[in-house]
């Protein structure tokens, strides 16, 4: 059963909801995992969206802040979410498809503007967050499994416009780094838009502080797609969808596809 696979962090999923209906109509994916929704699940608006055919979503969410969700034309089964670090927020959620596929959508903490812990506790917050993934993944080894979402982390040098220039910006510290390859490497997990597309500069997010974000392109790769080795083969197909950071009233993330042959 080949599928389509899509994430985005939409910023507001009720005041975007235009957006995410422009992207299920122009690009059909069978599943879309958003982050960032800023919703009660019961005030997510699915009455456009089914309409579209997406009829079924699992989802996590909270009022004004954070939010997980998943919808899909494929059938769905809920199969539960952790509160990683016990923050107490909407960050993840993971749900099932009918081919046994487990299909886990992660908004892991922005971790604030200073990459101490000592100072900022949103940085720690972070840390532990990913460590908590990290030590889940580890305990409970996943198998027949995408990870999707915005892990808030650019990884590799090409996965910034600057390596040199954001080593102390949060988000590509080498602390933050090794913690994401500490997760990673817990679940075996195989970063499949690299696997896919190897090499050169890829953002995934620009800046809504640039004056001109396209000419600037001043970008961070910090969505991601990952899947375990035993369907990682499958996949292909990946593109960011850097147009989308242009529609009108954008979120400053852009859609990331996956397609599997599965």
């Amino acid at each position: 059963m080949p599928f389509t696979l899509a994430t985005w962090n939409i910023n507001s999923v009720r005041l975007r909801e235009p957006l995410v209906c422009q992207l299920l109509e122009q690009d059909a994916p069978d599943v879309l995992c958003l982050q960032e929704c800023k919703s009660p699940v019961d005030k997510i608006p699915m009455e456009r969206f089914r309409e579209l055919g997406y009829h079924h979503i699992v989802a996590r969410g909270q009022k004004g802040y954070n939010g997980v969700a998943i919808l899909s034309k494929l059938p769905l089964r809920d199969v539960g979410d952790r509160d990683f670090a016990e923050l107490g927020h909407a960050r993840h959620v993971a749900a099932e498809l009918e081919n046994g596929v487990t299909i886990h959508n992660f908004y892991v903490p922005a971790g604030g503007d200073v990459p101490d812990r000592e100072v900022n506790e949103k940085f720690g917050q972070k840390l532990d967050y990913l460590a908590g993934m990290r030590d889940y993944f580890r305990d409970e080894a996943p198998s027949k499994a995408i990870l999707v979402g915005d892990l808030n982390i650019a990884p590799r040098e090409d996965d910034v416009w600057s390596h040199k220039a954001l080593l102390k910006v949060v988000s590509h510290t080498p602390v933050e780094v090794a913690a994401l390859a500490e997760t990673q490497a817990a679940g075996s997990w195989v970063d499949v838009t690299r696997q896919d597309i190897p090499e050169g500069q890829l953002y995934s997010w620009w800046s809504y502080r640039a004056r001109d974000w396209n000419a600037a392109d001043k970008g961070r790769r910090l969505d991601h797609v990952w899947a375990t080795p035993d369907i990682s083969n499958a996949a292909h197909g990946s593109r960011v969808l850097r147009d989308a950071r242009g529609w009108e009233k954008p979120s400053d993330h852009a859609p990331v596809f996956a397609t599997f042959d599965l």
